[in-house]
């Protein structure tokens, strides 16, 4: 009766058979070894040195409890109409923002990319510029619009028009460069001008694909809004930063009860506007 054995590495015979097989799989062995290796090692450091005091852990997690237990039972207080105006705020404020940096960012994006772009120079300063406004956080840029607007909502807008229509201009790009060529040579094969090809064949293409990645960052910028709002941008961040300010921790849980059930509402609908945005046939049934 013959055994069967089974090997976690190949055998002795296999190797000597193909020694470049084996030479690169060592190769990838070591490679895979140093790197880990190296993870650990900067684990270690990184945890030595920010100084990392993991006894008081504990302690910290006795006054989160009493901190929950003070937002219990949450309340609007005597401010319901003032919070659901600032939430409301902060829709107009994610939507408006979304909107001007995808309006901004469906040009750049025909610029920025391989297949449509007037240059190769053009597109490289283009895509540098965009990785420019989207290397500096929403945060960010809602600090320097508050100082160049003041304090408001016009500060929100234009600090997620901004940073979204870097995020966008790359996002775009991407999309064209992946479209199918075909229906494009068809247009310009027929006597049709570059402009005219990309006008049918190219953007009827990534259109669907572009709504889908514009509705996702409007659900997502329902939260930035909320964030923003902390730096005096408006919306619900800032009645929630005063709450906190003042020490109504039932008043900051009642605001945090309203964030999550909008930006849970706000995530239902953005998706069923994906769905029928990318095709009505991969639309969710529940």
């Amino acid at each position: 009766m013959t055994t069967r054995r089974t090997y976690l590495t190949p055998s002795p015979a296999v190797l000597a058979r193909y020694p470049a097989v084996a030479a690169a799989a060592r190769r990838y062995q070591t490679w895979a070894a140093m790197w880990l290796t190296a993870g650990l090692a900067f684990t270690v450091f990184s945890l030595w040195w920010l100084d990392i005091a993991f006894g008081e852990l504990g302690i910290g997690l006795v006054q989160l409890g009493k901190l929950v237990a003070l937002m219990f039972p949450p309340t609007p207080g005597a401010h319901l109409a003032l919070l659901l105006h600032a939430m409301g705020e902060t829709l107009a404020i994610a939507f408006l923002g979304t909107l001007a940096a995808a309006v901004l960012a469906f040009p750049i994006g025909f610029i920025a990319a391989s297949n449509t772009a007037p240059g190769a120079l053009v597109r490289f300063l283009t895509r540098r510029g965009l990785d420019t406004i989207r290397g500096v956080d929403v945060l960010i840029w809602a600090l320097v619009f508050v100082g160049v607007v003041g304090l408001g909502p016009f500060a929100g807008i234009l600090a997620i028009a901004v940073s979204d229509a870097g995020t966008f201009g790359k996002l775009f790009s991407e999309t064209l460069e992946t479209a199918d060529r075909k229906p494009v040579e068809g247009i310009v094969s027929a006597g049709g001008t570059k402009l005219q090809a990309i006008r049918f064949a190219l953007v009827p293409q990534v259109l669907p694909v572009i709504i889908s990645q514009v509705l996702y960052y409007f659900e997502s910028n329902v939260r930035s809004a909320t964030i923003i709002g902390l730096v005096g941008a408006g919306g619900i961040g800032l009645q929630l930063s005063e709450q906190i300010r003042t020490y109504d921790f039932d008043q900051v849980a009642f605001v945090i009860i309203m964030i999550l059930a909008t930006v849970a509402a706000i995530d239902w609908i953005c998706g069923k506007l994906r769905f029928y945005a990318i095709g009505r046939s991969t639309a969710p049934t529940a």
